[in-house]
């Protein structure tokens, strides 16, 4: 089992529980949002190894969020993923440029989340086990 805890943050109700049911599914806690205000306050209180961050919310936009995050030092060192249907060519750069961490077009391959998700957390894993930290 895995008990690290991931913020899924999408406007979407199906996305939101597709990537919330597989998650959970396989040891990880899972949060949610629906907008990048209720976002802020459930990191304020929990906040999550992993968020998954829908480009397109209401109000603030993912990458608005995503920057306003890595410019904190309290959350930049939360791993952030886009997980977006904007995979438009340059949408990637955009995305990275804003500071997320990995990058996931939807529809989402539920067989192979899991396993994009564990690859993103590594680091953070190990770096979080580092006794030079």
């Amino acid at each position: 089992m895995r008990f690290q805890t991931i913020l899924a943050v999408d406007d979407n109700p199906t996305n939101l529980k597709l990537v919330s049911e597989v998650l959970a599914h396989d040891g990880y806690r899972i949060l949610k949002a629906v907008d990048a205000e209720d976002a802020l306050d459930i990191i304020r209180a929990t906040p999550p190894e992993l968020v998954l961050m829908d480009i397109g919310l209401p109000g603030m936009d993912g990458l608005s969020l995503t920057r306003l995050l890595k410019a904190s030092p309290a959350t930049r060192n939360i791993v952030i993923v886009a997980l977006t249907s904007f995979a438009m060519k340059g949408d990637e750069s955009l995305a990275r440029e804003a500071g997320c961490d990995g990058y996931i077009t939807k529809p989402i391959d539920t067989r192979t989340l899991s396993g994009l998700i564990a690859s993103f957390l590594a680091p953070a894993v190990a770096k979080a086990g580092d006794p030079k930290r």
